[in-house]
């Protein structure tokens, strides 16, 4: 049962941090919030992906990047241009390494207003970092597993960020339906969205990319709005344009990815 607890807290808090802070926050800005809570939320990002971190800076400079050139070549993740997932993360993990080092280019057409903190960044990144997280892993399973075949979800909880980019930008790009024609090939993939905390919503954030609840459909249900809609009223964060409809929102939309060639 600890083993079991442990898991699932460890996957849903980094699924959070990832979905509340580096996606909504760092890459979108979609609600402010002062200096404190940014710091505040910034090591929480980092406590909870733990050997998995990802730099808020290089998340959000992706993430601009996956939004200007959805489903094409310059697409830092897209499934359309890979073998397999496990591929798709491969290509990821280079594009992401050159970002987080200043090695891209392209990149840097598309800094600009998100949360730095050098310290944790570097930390964070660091294999020390990264082995000391992964051995307390280990160790609480050596102190709690009733069974072998546990052990075998450690692999998870090491890599638990580029899974959860796994999870949305292949299935969100290749499996579901569609509500708008954003000339892509995002989709909402309902089904597996218990395992993304809205994030599988994909078709409907292509195109409204600063709406703050993925849903658009009545039943289609984003609990990571129902956290932000909480943290707005007690005043943590201050969320941007809450009362806009959809076709308002349209207009507020990114314009069209930029071309291949630009």
């Amino acid at each position: 049962m600890a083993i079991l607890i442990f898991f699932v807290a460890h996957y849903y808090l980094s699924l959070f941090t990832q979905t509340f802070y580096l996606h909504r926050y760092a890459a979108h800005k979609m609600f402010t919030m002062n200096k404190f809570w940014e710091k505040a939320f910034f090591l929480f990002t980092y406590i909870c992906q733990g050997s998995s971190f990802l730099s808020p800076r290089a998340y959000a400079l992706l993430h601009r990047m996956h939004h200007a050139y959805s489903d094409t070549e310059l697409d830092p993740h897209s499934p359309h241009f890979s073998n397999n997932a496990f591929d798709m993360m491969w290509k990821t993990k280079n594009i992401y390494n050159d970002v987080l080092n200043h090695n891209h280019e392209l990149a840097t057409r598309f800094e600009g207003d998100i949360p730095e903190w050098k310290l944790i960044e570097n930390i964070g990144d660091k294999w020390y970092s990264r082995l000391a997280w992964g051995t307390a892993y280990v160790l609480f399973y050596i102190n709690f597993a009733t069974a072998w075949w546990q052990y075998l979800l450690l692999p998870i909880h090491f890599l638990m960020g580029p899974i959860h980019g796994a999870i949305v930008n292949w299935g969100g790009h290749k499996y579901g339906y569609q509500n708008f024609d954003n000339n892509d090939k995002s989709m909402n993939t309902l089904a597996l969205d218990f395992l993304a905390f809205g994030e599988l919503f994909q078709n409907n954030h292509h195109k409204l990319p600063m709406r703050v609840n993925f849903g658009v459909k009545w039943w289609e249900f984003d609990p990571t709005y129902v956290a932000i809609w909480g943290l707005d009223k007690i005043g943590i964060i201050k969320v941007k344009r809450k009362n806009m409809n959809l076709n308002t929102m349209s207009k507020l939309a990114k314009p069209k990815r930029e071309a291949v060639a630009a």
